[in-house]
C-alpha cells in the first residue's frame, strides 16, 4: 500500500473529532429506558435513594458524552444535562400513553409488560422521545445516533426532529419512515411500510417544512406514502394501504387504493 495514502489517512484521522462509539451512546439510552421501564431488565432497586443514584450516574454519563461530542462551544453543558433529566417525568408520561395506545388498539397485546419487553414499535418510540428531547435542547449528533440505532434494531426510521403527540401507536412497524419536519397529532396509528416523506430533497429546502402533517385520531394503513410539507391529513381520517398522497384531505376522510383481484377456481379451469 502506498505510503502517501497511509499518510493522508493518518492525517485525516488526526483531524476528525474523537467521538465515543455509537454502542456507548446507545448503551446510555438503553440504560435510561431500563430505569424508566424496569420490565426491560432484571434490575431492581432497594430504595428510592438507590434509584436516584442510578439516575445521577446516567446524568453524569450524558454530561461526559456532551463534552466528548463537543455539543456546543458557548453553551452550558451541565445545564443542558440537568434540563434533560428534569424533562424525564414528561417523557415517561408520554411513553406511558404510547403503551396505553398499543394495549387498547392491538387485540394481540395482552399486557403492559409484553408491550414494553417485546414490541419493536414501542422501542423505536422510546429512542425517538429521548432523542427528540435532546434535540429540543439543541444537542447535535447524539439524537440522530440514537434514532439510527433504533432504526437498525427495529426497521423503523423516525427522525428526531419530527413532532409526535401522545398516544402514538406503531403496529408491526418494519419499514416505517417519518421525516424530520413531520407533525403528528394525538392518537395516531401507523402500520408497517408507511412513509411520511418529502416531495423534494433539494438541499436548499433544509430549513423548510418538507414533510406532512397528520392530525389527531388518524389511522394510516400499510405501505401508504404521504409526501409534502403542505400536505395535511385531517383529523379522524383513515388512509388505506398502498395509497399515494401528495395533497391534503379534510377531516373525516377515507382514502383507499382501488385495485381489482380476479380469482379463477381450478374447477372452472378444468371445465
Amino acid at each position: 500500500m502506498e505510503k502517501t495514502f497511509l499518510t493522508q489517512l493518518y492525517n485525516y484521522q488526526q483531524e476528525i473529532e474523537q467521538v465515543p462509539p455509537n454502542t456507548e451512546i446507545a448503551g446510555w439510552a438503553n440504560s435510561l429506558i431500563c430505569l424508566l421501564f424496569p420490565e426491560k431488565s432484571e434490575c431492581r432497586y432497594g430504595s428510592v435513594a438507590e434509584l436516584e443514584q442510578s439516575f445521577l450516574q446516567l446524568k453524569e454519563q450524558l454530561t461526559s458524552l456532551l463534552y466528548a461530542t463537543k455539543a456546543c462551544s458557548c453553551c452550558n453543558i451541565e445545564e443542558i444535562s440537568r434540563d434533560f433529566f428534569e424533562s424525564l417525568p414528561e417523557i415517561h408520561r408520554l411513553l406511558q400513553t404510547d403503551v396505553d395506545a398499543i394495549l387498547q388498539g392491538d387485540p394481540a397485546a395482552h399486557s403492559h409488560f409484553e408491550i414494553v419487553r417485546a414490541y419493536p414499535g414501542f422501542l423505536a418510540i422510546c429512542y425517538y422521545r429521548i432523542a427528540h428531547a435532546l434535540l429540543r435542547l439543541n444537542v447535535p449528533l447524539l439524537p440522530r445516533i440514537l434514532t439510527e440505532h433504533a432504526h437498525s434494531l427495529t426497521g423503523i426510521d423516525i427522525h428526531p426532529g419530527a413532532a409526535i403527540g401522545e398516544h402514538f401507536f406503531i403496529d408491526h412497524g418494519t419499514g416505517i419512515v417519518i421525516g424530520e419536519t413531520t407533525h403528528i397529532g394525538n392518537h395516531v396509528k401507523l402500520y408497517q411500510g408507511v412513509t411520511l416523506g418529502a416531495l423534494s430533497v433539494e438541499k436548499n429546502m433544509a430549513r423548510l417544512k418538507r414533510h406532512p402533517t397528520v392530525e389527531d385520531h388518524v389511522v394510516i394503513y400499510s405501505n401508504a406514502t404521504i409526501l409534502g410539507g403542505e400536505t395535511v391529513i385531517g383529523r379522524n381520517s383513515i388512509i388505506g394501504g398502498n395509497v399515494w398522497l401528495t395533497k391534503s384531505v379534510p377531516a373525516g376522510t377515507k382514502v383507499y387504493h382501488k385495485s381489482e383481484i380476479h380469482v379463477i377456481e381450478s374447477e372452472m379451469l378444468e371445465s
